[in-house]
């Protein structure tokens, strides 16, 4: 047999020689060349919400000019990771938060979910514990609302029965001040002789983003400020491990903030609880280390990724300026998003939360929240709970993410979108320093006015499903079970809470404990450092938070007031469109019902048929998907028969001309109510086909919950 004449390839043949590496310049050429005259700039540069345009492909040179691409994990900027082994000696804590209103609901919850994989817990109250209020003097819609109702040490307790603080980091999320909260944490280590030094996690309050959230702080802010210097000063000495200053990020996040906003939103408020506490007398080497950044992480994985690394960056450089030369502690929790959480076709969030999580750990962060796929419907049951735990401990224990440091780092595409990030939010950040601070931004509505540009944008693009929610604006299943969530039944629950307070009160040796509530007051009045035991002792001795927040803020001075930064989800513009389609079926006793007029041959109307059913199914319409047919007599004859208020003519351009006139005149001869819609856009036509009777235009591109709202208004009347 005679042998190919093939070279055969050896060790020192050079396949560069063979393939030369082309220049990015010669790359582009040839783009520009297959894109045929379509702008390089209109198809291959995706635009973002946070203004940094995204290229199709990055290349070393796309790192000229970027200052730490030589640090090494654990060091300088700390961009690559707080430490040098990243998540290899020390991992990311899985800390799941509750919604939970009764104290043993919220504890068998905890202590069956730490056994299950689950190391750490973040502890949140319902508003009336955020506002130091008890159960039976708060409004009732304030009580058990989206967290523990907690009123006295007894409800504490229970609430951690069994909690093993020493293995356990435990995160305490208490609104804008944790100074009553501190009292009931110190109440329970010392009952139960255990070692402060032992307790991991946080006892953190947010001051601004509770106002931005709330709308108002309901005492003065320079009054909180004090009472966060107690804690932190106490915290500083006899709780080391436990951070106390919060940055709430992810409540810009969950109002529809970009990724640049959130950032520079969250600096700039930590900057303002720094200038303030430096003011009170404490040093920035208290200051500095206490902070924990809470932020959100959406749906854009890369953009998400590079928030959290630029962070970094940001934070070493704004604790270089204050001055302090210690090592830097990045404290960063994830929780991921509610913004783009869904209640319709619920278990797309389980998609969505694990890519949001995944970008969470390769951001390096801390700890990691990954809400139940239900969170949005209900209070979560031991399914919902268990799938949002085993997201992290697959990624963890089966994706191996935490035998990894910083795998981001080198990406020419990740570096210099981090950069990118942060020099955008640090520009952001200068501007609200120029306008005053984050406080003063708030108050002028600046902050308002930058998120809402972004939410304006967010909804325009839903609309017109430039942005797909799965399952929401698009792909929806019209055979979907609508999820029940469960529901606390917060009259009966409040009625609960008020008559266990009113009999705890009349519990207690009153005389010992109104002696301990006046020392209070009169230490209060001293500015006394021993406040945090007595308040302590107070609590044990059974005072209530309401009792102790109103000898804490006896002259607490002028509430702030600002506009409202509303917590809110994507979706519901279109939910509440889906809404409104279910309350006119059970009001006519079926689904609103449009009819496909597919005309011609499969070939002719298939593109379009399956578009509109997708189209109308958004708004759960009954689509009539029949075979096609020939004539215009027969197509009328058919929609006649099935009874639909609606109709969409499926069929070409080149067909319309003729189809068209002959449709809508057998309609009107047949007397029929129906409202026309023409599948596609042929510009030269529209003003024809209107004239014709043809009531709107379905299309890519169009206003998808402005042509459906419409005609859910049609059928409604």
């Amino acid at each position: 047999m005679q042998e190919n004449n093939v070279e055969k390839l050896n060790v020192n043949q050079d396949l560069n020689l063979d393939f030369p590496i082309p220049t990015f310049e010669e790359w582009k050429d040839q783009v520009v060349k297959d894109l045929k005259g379509v702008p390089y700039e209109k198809k291959l540069i995706t635009k973002t919400y946070e203004g940094i345009d995204l290229n199709p492909i990055y290349v070393k040179q796309d790192l000229e000019g970027i200052e730490y691409l030589e640090n090494t994990p654990g060091f300088i900027s700390y961009v690559r990771g707080g430490t040098a082994s990243g998540y290899v000696s020390n991992g990311w804590n899985i800390a799941q938060s509750y919604s939970y209103a009764d104290a043993e609901e919220f504890n068998n919850a905890i202590i069956n979910d730490l056994k299950r994989g689950q190391n750490a817990v973040y502890m949140k109250f319902d508003s009336a514990t955020d506002l130091g209020l008890d159960s039976d003097y708060a409004a009732p819609d304030k009580v058990g609302d989206k967290g523990l109702s907690i009123s006295a040490i007894q409800s504490f307790k229970r609430a951690l029965k069994d909690y093993n603080f020493a293995k356990n980091p435990l995160y305490i999320e208490t609104g804008f001040s944790s100074l009553s909260i501190l009292f009931l944490l110190n109440g329970l280590l010392e009952e139960n002789k255990i070692d402060k030094k032992l307790l991991k996690g946080s006892l953190e309050a947010d001051p601004i983003s509770y106002i931005a959230v709330n709308g108002e702080l309901p005492v003065s802010f320079n009054s909180i400020i004090d009472e966060q210097k107690t804690v932190t000063e106490w915290c500083f000495n006899n709780l080391p491990n436990v951070k106390t200053l919060a940055v709430n990020g992810k409540d810009y996040h969950n109002a529809g903030a970009n990724a640049v906003h959130e950032l520079a939103f969250a600096v700039s408020s930590a900057v303002e609880i720094i200038n303030n506490l430096l003011e009170k007398g404490l040093t920035i080497n208290q200051i500095a280390n206490q902070f924990k950044f809470n932020y959100g992480v959406g749906t854009f994985y890369f953009m998400e990724v590079a928030k959290l690394r630029a962070h970094k960056i940001i934070w070493t450089k704004i604790l270089n300026e204050f001055g302090y030369t210690g090592e830097i502690e990045h404290n960063l929790h994830a929780e991921t998003s509610k913004y783009f959480e869904t209640v319709f076709d619920p278990y797309v969030n389980m998609l969505r939360t694990t890519t949001e999580a995944f970008s969470a750990v390769i951001g390096g962060v801390n700890s990691l929240t990954t809400n139940p796929f239900d969170n949005s419907i209900g209070l979560p049951n031991d399914f919902s709970r268990r799938i949002a735990r085993n997201t992290q401990l697959i990624l963890d224990e089966e994706s191996n993410l935490s035998r990894i440091i910083d795998p981001a780092g080198g990406s020419f595409y990740v570096e210099k979108l981090t950069d990118q990030v942060a020099k955008e939010a640090w520009k952001l950040f200068q501007e609200i320093e120029n306008n005053g601070g984050m406080l003063k931004s708030l108050q002028n509505g600046f902050v308002q006015n930058q998120i809402q540009k972004v939410v304006d944008e967010r909804k325009k693009n839903l609309a017109k499903r430039k942005d797909v929610l799965v399952g929401t604006n698009m792909y929806v299943n019209p055979k979907e079970e609508i999820l029940k969530g469960n529901k606390i039944n917060k009259e009966e629950f409040f009625k609960k809470r008020s008559e266990y307070l009113q009999k705890y009160r009349t519990s207690g040796n009153n005389e010992k404990h109104s002696n301990i509530i006046n020392k209070l007051n009169d230490l209060l009045k001293e500015n006394s450092k021993e406040i945090v035991e007595v308040g302590t002792k107070a609590v044990l001795e059974g005072a209530t938070i309401g009792e102790i927040t109103k000898v804490l803020r006896s002259s607490a001075g002028e509430k702030i007031a600002v506009e409202k930064i509303p917590q809110s989800r994507l979706s519901q513009i279109f939910e509440d469109l889906r809404n409104k389609s279910i309350s006119i079926s059970k009001n006519i006793g079926e689904k609103p019902k449009v009819f496909l007029m597919n005309m011609g041959s499969v070939k002719q109307h298939k593109g379009r048929a399956d578009f509109s059913r997708g189209f109308f199914e958004v708004a759960s319409f009954d689509v009539v998907y029949p075979n096609g047919f020939e004539n215009a007599e027969s197509a009328v004859n058919a929609l006649k028969e099935s009874n639909s208020k609606a109709a969409v003519i499926c069929s070409t351009d080149d067909t319309y001309p003729v189809l068209v006139p002959q449709i809508m005149e057998k309609i009107k001869s047949e007397n029929l109510n129906v409202k026309v819609v023409l599948a596609g856009y042929p510009k030269e036509q529209i003003e024809e086909h209107k004239k014709n009777g043809i009531h709107d235009f379905i299309y890519l591109g169009c206003d998808v919950l402005q042509v459906l709202d419409k005609m859910l208004n049609e059928y409604k009347n």
